[in-house]
C-alpha cells in the first residue's frame, strides 16, 4: 500500500483564542468607542456621562463653546442624546448649574465645620467660596448666569435654595441669630446682602484679573486669599487703639 504524502496534509489551524468564549464569562464591552461610533452606555449612566462631558467642555471652552453637539461629541454619543435627556441647551445648563450649587454648598459647609470660633467659621466659608470659584471658574460663572438657566427647574431651584439657606444659616449662626430665608427682616436682608456683595464682588474682580495690580503692589508672596481676609477684616473697623482720639 502506498503511504500517504504527509507534506500535503495540512493540519487544521487552532481556533483563535480571541474567538473562544468561556461559559459564564461574556466579553466585556469596550471602555471607549472608536471615533465616529457611539459609546455603549446604560440609560442611567448616559445622563451622568453627558453632564460630566458638559462640565469638561464648559471649563475648557467656556460657556460660548458649550453646545449640545459639543457635549455629544465630547461624550462620544449621537447628537440626539443630549436632547433626549435634557430637552434643550437650557435644560442641560440648568442641570449642570444644579450640580455646581450642590458642590458649592458642600464646600462652604465643610469649611465652616472645620473651624472653631465664629469669626474663623465666617472667614473659612469666604475662603471656600473663592477657592471653589478659582478651581471651577466655568461652573461658577454658569451658576450666576440666570438668563441662560431655567430657575423653575426643580433640581436647580432646590440646589440654589439650599445653597442660599446654608449661606444665611452660617451668617445667622455667627451672630447667634436664627435667619429664615422664607421671611427676612430688612436688617437681616441688609446683612446677607453686605456679606454676599463683599465676597462675590471680590471673587468677580479676581477672576476677571482686576486685582492683579493691587496684588503686584503687595509684599512678595501675598496671595489672593490673604487679600480676601484683609478686606473682610477691614469691615470690622480699625483694631483697638488705632482710631482717632
Amino acid at each position: 500500500m502506498k503511504k500517504p504524502d504527509l507534506k500535503r496534509i495540512r493540519p487544521r489551524r487552532a481556533a483563535s483564542s480571541a474567538a473562544v468564549t468561556r461559559p459564564g464569562r461574556p466579553r466585556r464591552a469596550r471602555a471607549a468607542a472608536a471615533p465616529g461610533h457611539e459609546t455603549p452606555y446604560h440609560h442611567g449612566a448616559l445622563r451622568d456621562a453627558l453632564l460630566e462631558a458638559a462640565e469638561r467642555v464648559l471649563e475648557r471652552d467656556g460657556l460660548p463653546g458649550l453646545t449640545l453637539r459639543a457635549v455629544a461629541r465630547e461624550a462620544g454619543v449621537s447628537h440626539a442624546a443630549p436632547t433626549h435627556h435634557f430637552g434643550d441647551l437650557t435644560g442641560l445648563l440648568s442641570e449642570l448649574a444644579a450640580i455646581g450649587y450642590r458642590r458649592f454648598n458642600t464646600a462652604m459647609g465643610a469649611a465652616r465645620a472645620a473651624a472653631t470660633l465664629p469669626m474663623e467659621k465666617g472667614l473659612a466659608s469666604a475662603k471656600a467660596y473663592v477657592r471653589y470659584a478659582r478651581a471651577h471658574p466655568g461652573m461658577y460663572g454658569l451658576m450666576f448666569r440666570t438668563e441662560r438657566l431655567d430657575m423653575t427647574r426643580p433640581s436647580l431651584r432646590e440646589a440654589a435654595d439650599a445653597s442660599f439657606a446654608g449661606f444665611a444659616g452660617g451668617i445667622g449662626a455667627d451672630r447667634h441669630e436664627q435667619i429664615s430665608t422664607e421671611a427676612l427682616t430688612l436688617a437681616q436682608a441688609g446683612l446677607l446682602t453686605h456679606a454676599w456683595s463683599l465676597v462675590h464682588g471680590f471673587t468677580t474682580l479676581l477672576l476677571d484679573g482686576r486685582l492683579i495690580k493691587i496684588l503686584q503692589r503687595l509684599p512678595e508672596g501675598t496671595d489672593p486669599e490673604t487679600l480676601l481676609v484683609a478686606m473682610l477684616m477691614s469691615t470690622l473697623g480699625p483694631p483697638p487703639g488705632t482710631g482717632s482720639a
